[in-house]
């Protein structure tokens, strides 16, 4: 008779997890945004609260306790806390977008009731502010140039003082450039318009033109395009320059064929940034430039439109055809800087380093 030895367990060998706590469902966030909104409903109707943000901020806070009450039941604290930094998160994300929504939808729906292609191809002309009719072509046309010429200044300059910074910058110099950067950044543009109007027009009698208001805007960029481009160019890693020296290619053009094509998509947003901001600045516009309802192709000589001017003067006047062309205008501005925003993005894209093999 032959005994078997019995097979010493495989220390190993895997065990089943006795390690596996109790979770919530996928679907338990969507449910209790759900029902905190529904409890937020009953809530503000039953106080009477007409305020559809008092309602959302209820719901909100509703969705927070209820999301940490029902994960600290089910899941424990440590798995409630995680729960609540993440559903803030969320609250926070919806507090931003929820206004953008509601500006676009309101600017649209406002909006669309006169644009079209007439509105687009004509100026005020002979049409007063009281009147139906008329267009923004003018201050397109003006709008266009002023952030053309104010580009042409200020995207240069904000480069290369930020391949400055970076690159070449040492001591008293750069700090001092920094200190007026970041002071420049604070500057309300009325102030960048009082320089402009009392330097050009006042001390050197130059008449108010679309150059005028170009150099405003372009003081107003040059500081976004600064920092920026000095954030993004110091992502760029230090081994892309340091092997490029290391195969003796000079620094400059280090810099020109590395370092800048590597953060050419920083640098592509923050202009579009800038330009974002000076687009609707209606201050310098209304000192330097001032009002033309005719137009006006020469920014050198002579008042001009622009959109944010236009918006304003529209909207003051106070009747249903002109506060229907503010919005109008308003819709155009915000479709102009989002088609600037999409052909940057391209640009980027195609000039950015091809990765992968």
């Amino acid at each position: 008779m032959t005994t078997t030895t019995p097979t010493p367990p495989n220390p190993l060998a895997k065990r089943p997890s006795t390690l596996k706590a109790a979770s919530l469902p996928r679907w338990s966030p969507a449910a209790v945004a759900l029902g905190s909104a529904a409890v937020a409903i009953g809530i503000g109707a039953g106080a009477g609260l007409d305020s559809r943000i008092q309602w959302g901020l209820i719901a909100a806070l509703l969705f927070l306790a209820g999301s940490y009450v029902l994960a600290v039941t089910v899941e424990g604290a440590r798995q409630a806390r995680d729960r609540l930094a993440t559903s803030l998160v969320w609250v926070m994300f919806l507090l931003a977008v929820v206004p953008l929504a509601s500006l676009i939808y309101e600017t649209v729906k406002r909006g669309i009731k006169v644009f079209d292609g007439y509105f687009l191809t004509h100026s005020m002309g002979v049409v007063t502010d009281e009147e139906t009719g008329g267009g923004i072509y003018h201050a397109i046309i003006g709008t266009l140039e002023q952030v053309l010429l104010a580009s042409v200044i200020a995207v240069p300059i904000g480069l290369l003082t930020a391949v400055y910074l970076v690159e070449y910058g040492r001591g008293k110099l750069a700090k001092t450039v920094t200190f007026f950067v970041d002071v420049m950044t604070g500057i309300p543009s009325i102030v960048a318009g009082l320089f402009v109007l009392s330097f050009w027009i006042l001390i050197l009698g130059f008449k108010p033109s679309g150059w005028a208001g170009a150099m405003a805007l372009a003081i107003l960029m040059m500081p976004v395009i600064v920092r920026s481009t000095e954030e993004m160019l110091k992502l760029v890693p230090n081994e892309l320059r340091e092997a490029s020296l290391a195969l003796g290619v000079p620094k400059w053009r280090t810099i020109l064929k590395v370092v800048l094509p590597t953060a050419i998509g920083g640098i592509t947003t923050g202009v579009m940034l800038s330009v974002a901001r000076i687009a609707g600045e209606t201050a310098p516009v209304l000192l330097l430039v001032w009002v033309n309802p005719v137009i006006n192709t020469n920014p050198f000589e002579g008042s001009q439109g622009s959109l944010p001017l236009y918006i304003y003067q529209q909207y003051a006047a106070g009747t249903d055809a002109s506060i229907n062309r503010a919005w109008a205008a308003a819709l155009a501005l915000i479709g102009f800087i989002m088609i600037l925003n999409m052909a940057a993005r391209g640009v980027a894209r195609w000039k950015a380093p091809k990765t992968g093999r």
